[in-house]
């Protein structure tokens, strides 16, 4: 009989069992789900709502049971439903009726509430490692390419010179603000929602504080309504893992222009690329695709969980039980992606030559002209429209503007002088953005560090406060 089969004069059907079990995907939060049980029935025997006794052997028979499912020698059954029920279950099989003392006081309600958070908060913690690492290959990478020019694009047209270290650090405030959305979205999970019931609460005295200390969480929840119906934080994290997906993917697809023979800035290594069945020339950036493609069904996820939740009444529904296969796909695939795609990063190779003639090509110092001739006093927009001129006649002739001649620039203004080939040169036209945030290599070495110690106030920050 199902622990609550006391009303019912039937079994429930074979398929209706199966269609309504939830212990194929829940199953992966039994340690959660134990640690919880555990600060629950300490509780209980400190607070006299069970014997000392009795929650002392609960206690440590559910710790035989994490050990022993952890050594993998413990099945779960469809027909439990769950793996609340499959936990509280097994244990009555081993301790008799001092078991049903377990869930004094709680309901699967706010259990489940409480095993998802926890489960999603070590989640969390893993993830902002896994960040961790790509920022810090992408720091060392942009320390070793400081002074590597290349093209920076608008349109995916060539606009003005950079550097591939200037490039790169933009991925690092990307990724930092990941980490930041993270952090701040673990504040919502940190909230302990045990104590909730059903939705009502319990009349026996439960000490929720004591719960809370033991499973190190900051707060409770102050609603046992809202307790057991809220999933804003498994939609919340959905979000800022499919804004890291996205951050990613336009990674990705940079990945992927770069290693064409049209771009060639980078080359792949070896064991992160796949060949052809049939085209043995070929080396596909397969790692970068499988990435971009992944972060759509990140996506997905969030909008199925947005969905889900769209009409729910107060308090709990069964619908909810939708909410982990999604939230759990997508942390496993943002696992999945974030290892392998830092070290295909880590172990490209860069190819300062093919950058270097990109930057040169295509005009990236037409804006750095225009400024010489507002240096020279010549309103920019009167200057913009001279060096659009000197562009075109620059195409009619196949030329770059550092290969006019002295006399073919005065054709277009009386203002160009000899210093007007070092003012344009790419050297220049770089290292004198050495405004804060700019292409500069002084500029680029102060983001560095600057983000060097963001990264380390982060992670001593969030230790200190809930980590």
């Amino acid at each position: 009989m199902k622990l609550w089969g006391g009303r019912f004069s039937k079994s429930t059907d074979a398929m209706v069992d199966d269609f309504n079990s939830s212990i194929r995907f829940d199953s992966r939060m039994f340690r959660q789900d134990i640690k919880g049980s555990m600060a629950h029935v300490k509780m209980l025997g400190k607070c006299g709502v069970i014997p000392k006794e009795d929650s002392d052997l609960i206690y440590k028979t559910l710790g035989e049971i994490m050990s022993d499912i952890e050594k993998g020698i413990v099945e779960f059954e469809i027909d439990a439903e769950d793996i609340h029920m499959n936990i509280e279950k097994i244990l009555t099989e081993r301790i008799g009726d001092v078991a049903k003392h377990l869930h004094t006081g709680r309901s699967r309600n706010d259990q489940v509430a409480l095993d998802i958070r926890m489960y999603l908060k070590d989640e969390v913690k893993e993830i902002r490692e896994m960040i961790k690492s790509l920022i810090e290959v992408l720091l060392r990478l942009a320390e070793d390419n400081l002074k590597v020019l290349m093209p920076g694009y608008t349109h995916l047209q060539r606009a003005q010179p950079i550097t591939f270290a200037h490039h790169l650090m933009a991925y690092v405030q990307i990724l930092l603000r990941d980490m930041e959305r993270l952090a701040d979205c673990y504040k919502r999970l940190d909230v302990m929602p045990l104590g909730s019931g059903a939705l009502a609460g319990t009349t026996y005295p439960l000490d929720r504080a004591m719960v809370a200390e033991e499973l190190g969480f900051s707060a409770i929840t102050e609603n046992s309504i809202d307790g057991v119906s809220d999933r804003d934080f498994a939609i919340e994290l959905a979000s800022c893992l499919s804004i890291l997906m996205m951050h990613l993917s336009r990674f990705s697809e940079e990945i992927v222009l770069w290693c064409t023979h049209e771009f060639s800035f980078i080359e792949l290594d070896d064991a992160y690329s796949t060949g052809s069945s049939i085209m043995p020339q070929k080396k596909n950036p397969d790692i970068a695709e499988l990435v971009r493609g992944k972060s759509g069904r990140v996506y997905g996820n969030l909008v199925a969980l947005l969905t889900m939740m769209k009409a729910l009444p107060l308090a709990y529904n069964k619908d909810m039980q939708e909410d982990k296969e999604a939230i759990f796909d997508s942390v496993d695939t943002v696992k999945m992606c974030l290892p392998v795609f830092t070290k295909m990063i880590d172990t490209m190779k860069v190819k300062p030559d093919k950058m270097l003639s990109a930057a040169k090509a295509g005009f990236t110092n037409a804006t750095d002209i225009a400024d010489y001739l507002v240096k020279k006093g010549i309103p920019f927009r009167v200057s913009h429209e001279i060096i659009g001129k000197m562009v075109a006649y620059c195409i009619q002739h196949n030329k770059n503007i550092d290969e006019l001649t002295l006399d073919e620039l005065k054709t277009f203004s009386d203002k160009f002088e000899q210093d007007v080939y070092k003012a344009i040169s790419l050297e220049t036209c770089v290292n004198e953005r050495k405004l804060p945030g700019g292409p500069a290599a002084e500029s680029v070495k102060a983001s560095v560090l600057k983000a060097r110690s963001k990264l380390k106030t982060l992670f001593e920050t969030e230790k200190m406060r809930c980590f």
